[in-house]
């Protein structure tokens, strides 16, 4: 049975002990913005928790989620089934809240507690009627984010976040009224996980990520989370390469454009991180001689300003060695293909990158995120046949260390050298025979 299904069950069962079931949250929401939603969850009002859960494992296997929130799942079935509940702070953190589950407490309390109106919409599972105390279905038609309660909403500070991220993801605006709380509430207590969950959403499912950072900024909120973004706000650039203004409109426009090459990327995430910090290092090696703004060597001075953001957003490991390598390789393929750099060059080059094809995706983000006094050249068409000779490189027999040791090689302390070299005629496209003959000369010289 599919979890549609399962939903109008549930909603018969407890209609039947004289209770309803409603769609509510953001499956609600995206239904009415003719959005895809696969995440359903059902608040169940009118019935006990004893009632719920005997008409729960009737259906299948119950699961509870966490202790005392009143909050259900089936076995093997996709859908999130709660008690309606009332939350009241007791602490500083975005978890500090005592959790009160009341089945009879009415739609209005309980769709008080949701942070936005567009999100405290509930739909009679049964009838289809909308319940939408708060005018959340008018602010999706005046594509509006806006608070439930101006009492509680301040009590969550995750809730600022989340606000710029869905401003980012519908291209809505936010509320003069919500942008007003939002600049009072303090987030220092976020932890980093929540703070990357929604920097993943906004990265991730924005057209125009940008809008995720201008909504932080418009509410005085970059400095506890993004202080390098932040500090792209003001640094000049050559205004011969960079008539947009400073970094930090380059790297908005960066973003934006970084976001139509998303989807063909093999590493989204990791892309989408390295077009929002790949000219940190502009915030340190800007400077002005005779009139006119440079950043040398910025992807690669700025890397310690990078790692430390990513260490503070995230544990993730292979994230941080993707976005780093990135960084400091995403001038290279623009800079290469407008001199026509040789084969050896370009193969050199995709050999050091985490993904050759994002480093060619970034690099056009790059260009294309500028506006210019001349227009640069096509240089996509040369890095992807580079790519394709690349790859076809690769993917020829090459020389293993089991091949020299076969050919009478020791391992001692030469041989990651010998292997090393070995690699560098791999990348020259020599054949394997050859390379083998001329590893093993180079090996009897270095003996």
């Amino acid at each position: 049975m599919d979890d549609m299904k399962t939903a109008v069950y549930l909603a018969k069962f407890i209609a039947e002990k004289s209770g309803k079931a409603y769609f509510v949250g953001g499956y609600v929401r995206d239904r009415l913005m003719k959005r895809e939603n696969k995440d359903i969850d059902i608040e169940v009002h009118g019935v006990s928790a004893d009632v719920l859960e005997e008409i729960l494992d009737s259906l299948g296997k119950r699961m509870e989620v966490g202790e005392s929130f009143g909050i259900y799942k089936i076995k093997g079935c996709g859908l999130d089934i709660a008690l309606p509940r009332k939350e009241r702070l007791c602490g500083k953190g975005h978890r500090d809240f005592d959790v009160i589950v009341d089945p009879f407490i009415g739609t209005k309390n309980a769709a008080l507690r949701r942070d936005f109106t567009i999100n405290a919409i509930m739909e009679n599972i049964l009838t289809g009627e909308i319940v939408d105390h708060f005018g959340g279905a008018n602010d999706i038609e005046n594509k509006t984010i806006r608070h439930v309660s101006g009492k509680t909403f301040p009590e969550d500070p995750l809730r600022v976040l989340r606000a710029a991220q869905f401003a980012a993801r519908f291209e809505f605006k936010i509320a003069d009224e919500t942008l007003l709380i939002c600049r009072s509430i303090d987030l220092s207590t976020l932890s980093k996980e929540r703070i990357e969950a929604e920097l993943m959403k906004a990265l991730l499912k924005a057209e125009k990520p940008s809008l995720f950072f201008e909504a932080l900024r418009k509410m005085n909120q970059l400095s506890i989370c993004f202080p390098e973004v932040e500090r792209l706000i003001g640094v000049p650039q050559n205004s011969r390469y960079h008539m947009e203004g400073d970094v930090w409109n380059h790297t908005m426009m960066v973003l934006d454009e970084a976001a139509k090459y998303r989807s063909r990327s093999e590493y989204p995430y990791g892309f989408m991180m390295t077009a929002l910090v790949h000219d940190f290092g502009k915030i340190i090696c800007t400077e002005e001689k005779n009139g006119v703004y440079h950043a040398y060597e910025h992807e690669t001075k700025g890397l310690p300003i990078v790692r430390e953001f990513l260490r503070r957003i995230t544990g993730e490991k292979k994230l941080i060695r993707y976005v780093l390598n990135m960084t400091q390789l995403h001038m290279k393929p623009n800079v290469l293909a407008n001199v026509g750099a040789s084969v050896k060059s370009t193969n050199k080059m995709f050999d050091s990158a985490a993904s050759p094809l994002d480093l060619i995706y970034i690099a056009q983000a790059d260009d294309k995120g500028r506006i210019a006094l001349e227009k640069s050249a096509d240089t996509e068409a040369f890095l992807f046949e580079r790519l394709e000779i690349f790859n076809e490189i690769m993917a020829r027999p090459y020389i293993t260390g089991n091949d020299l040791i076969s050919a009478g090689l020791v391992p001692d302390d030469n041989f990651k050298d010998i292997l090393s070299y070995a690699h560098k005629l791999r990348l020259a496209g020599i054949e394997k025979t050859s390379a083998l003959k001329q590893v093993l000369s180079y090996a009897k010289n270095l003996f």
